[in-house]
């Protein structure tokens, strides 16, 4: 049966009419989705027991709870999810990320006071990824299908923490760009004074730059932008990421600079360093060449390349590299600062249960 979840105000409005309901019922339909949060239709007591009756025979909710769970000695906690694709059921992993004492919130900038304990979810938007970066443990999965908006949503209202997340990161499975009508349709209930109604301040989307789904997220949603740097050269960026042959990052910040980050919207970049690869003067060099027409108004992460990847890369076709050493992350991080590129080196959370960035690859279902 076609479900609800997932659906915007005018569509639902159209399922309420459809089922012999006034239009108003897809507002209180949308209230029992996204506000409250019911997982059956008993619960919608505002709705005719008939109307409810008729809305159980053609539709389902879509509400699923995860089926797997691992907590990591930091308390990050990692969440398996199954799913119908086009090509049959898979899994997907999200993770929960709650921010510690005297810990600032690294992606997803929010409009929460200060004293408020925040929490973030990274939720995945593809089972797998076709973007074949070489350096990352999802990109081995090969790419198993694209997830639905309620598939997407599903994730952020069924987690057990649910109703105590502050921010979102789309920086799961999956490259958002590739997936991005979902994508859009997500981040629209998410916002719309309709669904739940959060500030895009709140939500961060990743992308390596893919296609067409860049633009049309920069035009369609307010939310925040996180680009996948890792390497500031072309033809080096290109080694490892593929995604640069179709778009190279000097386009996709071209394209990027249309837009007005000065305000409320943030851009930011990813930067996974690795020991005599990408983390010596050559590269802050260029790095700061590439990002100076965006400052002050962006901001690079320097991320530690985990252990974990690296192990698992060498069971695997994938490209392994060595970790850079944390004297010259610092350095990296004071240099780039200094010459006006705000820079901070993000905690690490959740590796030793593959939680940590690049390392999903739906290790709980095994």
């Amino acid at each position: 049966m076609e479900v609800l979840l997932g659906k915007t105000l005018t569509e639902l409005q159209e399922v309420a009419l459809a089922c012999g309901l006034k239009k108003f019922a897809g507002k209180q339909l949308a209230e029992w989705l996204y506000v409250k949060r019911a997982t059956s239709f008993d619960e919608m007591t505002n709705i005719s027991l008939i109307g409810r009756q008729t809305l159980a025979e053609r539709y389902v909710i879509g509400r699923k709870a995860p089926v797997a769970e691992a907590v990591s000695k930091d308390g990050t906690r990692k969440y398996l999810f199954e799913v119908e694709t086009a090509r049959g059921k898979q899994y997907i992993e999200s993770v929960y990320i709650p921010v510690m004492q005297g810990e600032e919130m690294e992606d997803g900038d929010d409009d929460m006071p200060r004293n408020v304990r925040r929490a973030t979810l990274c939720v995945s938007t593809q089972a797998g990824c076709r973007m074949g970066c070489r350096f990352c443990m999802t990109g081995t999965l090969g790419f198993q299908g694209h997830l639905t908006a309620a598939d997407i949503l599903n994730q952020i209202f069924s987690v057990p923490d649910s109703q105590s997340l502050t921010n979102l990161v789309y920086m799961g499975e999956g490259e958002p760009m590739d997936n991005i009508s979902d994508v859009l349709r997500s981040l629209e209930i998410m916002t719309a004074d309709y669904g739940c109604a959060w500030s895009p301040r709140r939500i961060t989307v990743s992308t390596v730059g893919a296609g067409e789904g860049l633009d049309r997220f920069l035009r369609q949603s307010d939310c925040h932008l996180a680009i996948s740097l890792h390497n500031p050269f072309s033809a080096e960026r290109a080694e490892i990421m593929p995604a640069e042959k179709l778009r190279s990052i000097q386009q996709v910040l071209n394209w990027a600079a249309q837009f007005d980050f000065r305000h409320q919207r943030r851009l930011s970049f990813e930067y996974i360093v690795w020991g005599g690869v990408n983390d010596s003067m050559r590269y802050a060099q260029e790095l700061r060449r590439l990002l100076q027409p965006f400052s002050p108004h962006c901001r690079l992460n320097l991320i530690r390349f985990h252990a974990g990847v690296e192990e698992y890369s060498q069971r695997t076709d994938q490209q392994t590299f060595p970790a850079t050493n944390e004297k010259q992350m610092q350095w990296l991080c004071d240099y780039l600062n200094q010459n006006g590129i705000t820079t901070t080196i993000r905690r690490s959370r959740g590796e030793d249960i593959l939680a940590a960035c690049g390392m999903l690859v739906n290790a709980l279902k095994e």
